[in-house]
């Protein structure tokens, strides 16, 4: 017979299943979102030691993706790749990264007695609260993809988030798999310092490089002792080939040959996604071949490269939420003009706490190279900041060849797109996080969150 206590915790756990299930069915009822987020922070308060009892129950074990770009892609693109052996698998698909999405996500499969059956469960989670996740959950598997700057009114500078992660992998069993970004320095050093068992994703293509490294760049120095270091190349950011002529730290060898893998989704930072999830895929022991036909029948997750048909006109979502994410979108951009496939913009900046509240990062971003030609049609919170940084860098607008059209209004910003937008050509549409939510929203008539 269970005690008082026993009986008290399955009465607490069974409320919070029943009220987070019922919060689902009434927001999706209501067509208010999604429900990825409410449910959990309820069952949260209702039974605060939740989130690790339903990770227990996760039979082959929780695997962790975290870093500051591709968390989404890549999380969607190794679930992909479970499935496709038969697994089943838990996943925060809505990109839900904090506690309480986490626990939605694990509840939605969860019965009504809280019981979780599961091989996997592949949860992106925030850079930020990953000490916090690690502290009631023994990963199989942490896939660590980068470091950059983004939202520093927030989480401060990429070493002081790389010392977090540190001390909190440290004591994890040695049997858990690490998996990180080899040309990412701050990570490489990550790796070198940890007992657990590590292996590096990273590119071996120096026909990817870009021809200058960014004037943005966030970490190009030793984080052993602080020297520059000397590039052969740089694939985004500071992620490239490096080696330190003072202590000899160096781009360790990563686990797979990137030119033997193929490529869906446009962009250099989707090819390190790739990579990434097969690199974590291998860990987990998933036949290769397997892996391989998962990435050519990949789609894209929403707002991360994601196409749509909206009135006949073909429109690519690609988020833009920090300054080496936005210069990577913005040479996808420019790649396509190049091809005569776009002529088209539209640019929706806000400062809302998804975004982060300082926008000052707009001026590391190099939106000159939009310039060179088209329509570029600028919304949200904060469209006159980001119009304004687009004047600069070129003389004058005729001269660029481009035009800016200032629409504050989101809807009738995306109207104007898409009334601009040549049949044949393709509308990009670069959102920061909370704008993204509200694009798909107007594009396909319905909400994520």
């Amino acid at each position: 017979m269970p005690s008082k206590q026993q009986f008290g915790d399955r009465l607490r756990l069974g409320l919070a299943v029943l009220v987070a299930k019922s919060v689902t069915a009434a927001v999706r009822g209501l067509r208010l979102g999604a429900a990825s987020v409410l449910p959990g922070e309820i069952a949260r308060r209702l039974h605060p030691r939740l989130l690790p009892l339903l990770f227990e129950q996760v039979c082959q074990g929780v695997v962790l993706v975290v870093g500051t770009n591709g968390k989404t892609t890549t999380s969607l693109l190794l679930r992909t790749m479970l499935e496709q052996t038969g697994a089943r698998v838990t996943h925060n698909a809505a990109g839900a990264n904090l506690l309480n999405g986490l626990i939605t996500a694990l509840l939605a499969d969860a019965n009504l007695f809280g019981q979780l059956d599961a091989d996997y469960a592949i949860l992106e989670v925030d850079e930020n609260i990953l000490p916090l996740v690690l502290r009631d959950c023994r990963p199989r598997s942490i896939l660590g993809l980068n470091l950059f700057r983004d939202q520093l009114d927030r989480y401060g500078e990429v070493d002081t988030i790389g010392r977090r992660w540190q001390a909190a992998i440290a004591p994890l069993p040695t049997d858990t798999a690490i998996v990180l970004a080899a040309d990412d320095p701050t990570l490489a050093n990550l790796g070198a310092k940890l007992s657990q068992r590590v292996a590096y994703f990273g590119l071996s293509e120096p026909e990817l490089y870009l021809d200058e490294i960014p004037h943005a760049v966030d970490s190009i120095y030793c984080p052993r002792c602080g020297t520059a270091l000397d590039y052969a190349g740089v694939y985004l950011s500071h992620l490239g080939d490096y080696t330190c002529s003072n202590c000899g730290f160096a781009k360790p060898q990563p686990a797979l040959n990137s030119r033997e893998w193929p490529q869906i989704l446009i962009g250099v930072y989707n090819k390190y996604n790739t990579l990434a999830a097969a690199t974590i895929a291998k860990e987990l022991n998933v036949p290769l071949e397997g892996v391989k036909t998962a990435i050519q029948s990949f789609r894209a997750a929403f707002g991360r490269a994601e196409e749509l048909t909206v009135a006949g006109k073909h429109v690519r979502i690609l988020l833009s939420k920090n300054p080496v994410g936005t210069n990577e979108t913005i040479r996808a951009v420019v790649q396509q003009r190049d091809g005569g496939k776009t002529s088209v913009v539209l640019i929706v900046l806000n400062d809302r706490i998804p975004d982060g509240t300082d926008v000052s990062w707009i001026w590391d971003a190099d939106t000159e190279k939009l310039l060179a030609s088209g329509t570029l049609v600028v919304s949200g919170d904060r469209a006159y900041d980001m119009a304004l940084r687009l004047q600069y860098g070129c003389e004058t607008l005729k001269q660029a060849g481009a035009a800016i059209l200032v629409e504050p209004e989101l809807s009738r910003a995306v109207d104007r797109a898409l009334e601009l937008s040549p049949t044949g050509e393709t509308l990009h549409v670069l959102p920061t996080y909370s704008a993204m939510l509200e694009v798909r929203q107007l594009l396909t008539g319905r909400k994520i969150l």
